[in-house]
């Protein structure tokens, strides 16, 4: 099926879509548009209905059963009209594909079961079982305030529904907190400045550094940017920063989302001296960690807003279990994993993302002008029947048809990319929070909530949307104009729910889609106090742990020494094995630092408070230069904190060493590839 729209821009629409939402109510009223002369019977159906949609838009009588929400109706109609077509090419392509069971089963919530999903979701089931595991117990002694009293509210709501059921006996909240009357003080952590990706250190005050391009993350407009920046603070928990509830009626009732790019403010995260942590520079088991404490600080945070933190409860989700399309995120890395190891973006993703980045990125239109529906529908047989034979050819998949097949891979998802479960969470940090600061700030949290997977594609995926939006010179595609084409695609889902209630947030999805886009550098960064509460989590663990002789000294000097037997390669003949007595009693201030990539695997290094990871990096590399291989040579060799309180951490190259080392004096300090 082919489309076409003749407007002041002359846009040809064409698209294909197996799935989508059923019809909107009040679409189907029929409006007389005059078509210019020459257009096909197909887009004269296409232009009236867009047409339609966007008088609808600015219509006051919009019937009951479409009431827009408050973003739709500040927004201007005509700055809509690329969602809404978007929506209608996406709808049309339903019905001429084939019918598929859907795929999302919703599960209604019985009274209780929800607090009780929470609870085990942020790691705390201990609290229902009443069993007293050690890792529930770390995880509360490093609750802030704020986070504390999220964390009784929806365990008061728990025992007090179990207690109406008369199920069993709930442990006393009392028990849990340690309160001894019914109006509980929190014995949680004191909130204070906490030293970014460490612990707080006694009496320690941040040090910011001043601005460079190198020393901050730097996220706004590049051109026509407002002349105020702001700052982002990583060092206390969002929550806490809250300190004055906004009242209920001062809340905009109707919020107006400028097109413009500059109407986004620019925001900058400063390095401190433990630098910058990124989502990947985590081991799994801690990032595990963060995922629990950013549930609890989100529920908080929208505590402290007087906001509703709503989740959608899934029973049950189809999809293949083999193939391209429609197949769930974590089967079809499974399935990619067996020819590329460690891979962490589905490869059809990454092949399509590469072949529009390489020819389609000044195509003009790219992403709003689809190609050919049956070419897309055969391309898309063709793929699933070749891709993994290597015999597809990529010369004739033209741009347009690249950027229709990367579409239809998102919205065939069997969930969606940012998870049918907190899809309202996502909706309503735009409906109910006004200041973007607060907005960015719940989307961050919800980018830590994200499972690695979903995480990880929705990251090269906006990376790319960034890249399109770079070349808007050529391209004609803005920040909002893409954000309009992609949130379509993003936030309508399939299921028995999917017919009006997403499609009633069109500009509420696209603002959402325009602050991934804009400030992707910082939401992919870990907030250094939700690190500073996982280092306190593991310290707690080994405190509580009853194996406390294996932390003795020579134990920890066996640990050390099969540690780097295992880590090291098969050594060359000639290589020099260092003796015990250089593995341990080591000054203060001095760490070993080992690499054993390299030719010289280990050396002492004194510590002084200007030293970084990339002046180590950089003395390994002078002293490497001839005798590393050339394959170690090319590598991007990266300062790796492992043990002590951390699992594993990928060093900030402008880190302070000093600083890390007193943060977690108990670490290894490896120099070797960072994990791609």
């Amino acid at each position: 099926m082919t489309m076409e729209m003749k407007d002041s821009g002359s846009v040809v629409l064409t698209a294909y879509h197996p799935h989508s939402p059923a019809r909107i109510p009040g679409m189907e009223q029929s409006f007389v548009q005059d078509v210019p002369p020459g257009h096909s019977p197909g887009s004269r159906k296409s232009f009236s209905r867009c047409r339609r949609i966007n008088r609808m838009l600015s219509n006051e009588s919009v019937p009951p059963a479409f009431s827009r929400s408050n973003s739709q109706a500040s927004m201007d109609s005509t700055s809509m009209e690329d969602f809404w077509c978007e929506v209608e090419s996406i709808k049309e392509s339903r019905e001429d594909g084939p019918e598929e069971a859907m795929l999302l089963e919703f599960k209604p919530a019985d009274e209780g079961e929800l607090e009780a999903e929470w609870l085990q979701d942020v790691g705390l089931s201990t609290l229902i079982s009443g069993a007293e595991e050690e890792d529930g117990q770390a995880l509360l002694s490093t609750l802030t305030r704020t986070q504390a009293a999220a964390v009784q509210k929806r365990y008061n709501t728990y025992t007090q529904t179990l207690r109406k059921k008369n199920k069993h006996t709930v442990r006393d909240v009392r028990d849990i907190f340690g309160t001894s009357d019914s109006s509980p003080t929190f014995e949680t952590v004191p909130v204070s400045p906490v030293s970014s990706n460490g612990i707080q250190l006694p009496g320690q005050k941040p040090v910011w550094k001043s601005v460079s391009s190198k020393s901050c993350l730097d996220c706004g407009t590049d051109k026509g940017s407002p002349s105020i920046t702001e700052e982002l603070s990583y060092d206390v928990s969002f929550s806490e920063s809250i300190t004055v509830l906004p009242k209920t009626q001062e809340w905009p009732k109707n919020q107006r989302f400028k097109k413009e790019d500059s109407a986004l403010p620019k925001f900058i995260v400063r390095k401190s001296r433990f630098g910058l942590t990124e989502v990947g520079d985590l081991s799994p088991e801690d990032m595990k960690k963060i995922r629990y404490l950013s549930l609890i600080e989100l529920t908080a945070f929208y505590d402290a807003l007087g906001v509703e933190l709503k989740r959608n409860r899934v029973e049950r989700v189809r999809g293949r279990e083999n193939g391209l399309f429609g197949v769930p995120l974590t089967v079809l890395l499974e399935n990619d994993q067996k020819k590329v190891p460690g891979i962490k973006v589905p490869l059809i993703f990454q092949k399509l993302l590469l072949k529009l980045e390489e020819t389609g990125l000044e195509t003009e239109g790219i992403l709003r002008v689809p190609g050919s529906a049956s070419r897309v529908k055969n391309l898309h047989q063709e793929l699933e029947a070749k891709f993994y034979e290597d015999t597809f050819d990529w010369d004739q998949v033209r741009n347009n048809d690249a950027a229709g097949l990367l579409k239809m891979f998102i919205r065939e998802l069997p969930s969606p990319l940012f998870t049918v479960e907190y899809l309202p969470a996502f909706i309503t940090l735009v409906e109910k929070i006004s200041k973007i600061k607060l907005q960015l700030q719940a989307l961050h949290l919800l980018i830590m909530l994200m499972p690695e997977a979903n995480r990880d594609t929705a990251k090269a995926f906006l990376q790319f949307l960034k890249k399109v939006v770079a070349n808007e010179g050529k391209n004609k595609m803005s920040l909002w104009n893409v954000s309009m084409i992609v949130a379509p695609n993003l936030f309508i889902y399939k299921g028995k729910h999917a017919n009006q209630q997403e499609m009633q947030a069109a500009a509420t999805t696209a603002h959402i889609v325009r602050l991934l886009i804009r400030y992707q550098d910082i939401l992919w960064t870990v907030p250094s106090f939700l690190i500073s509460q996982v280092r306190k989590m593991n310290e707690a663990a080994m405190n509580n742990s009853k194996r406390q002789l294996m932390f003795d000294k020579g134990v920890r000097k066996l640990l050390r020494r099969k540690t780097m037997e295992r880590e090291r390669p098969e050594r060359p003949e000639g290589a020099v094995t260092f003796p015990p007595y250089l593995q341990s009693d080591i000054p203060e201030g001095v760490i070993r630092v080992y690499a054993p990539l390299h030719s010289k695997v280990s050396m002492a290094i004194q510590l002084n408070s200007q030293t970084k990871a990339k002046d180590i990096l950089a003395r390994f590399h002078c002293e490497n230069s001839r005798g590393s291989s050339q394959n170690v040579r090319g590598q991007i060799q990266s300062l790796h904190e492992i043990g002590g309180n951390i699992g594993q951490h990928c060093l900030d190259p402008d880190a302070f060493m000093l600083d890390v080392y007193r943060a977690n004096p108990q670490a290894e300090w490896v120099i070797k590839p960072k994990a791609s």
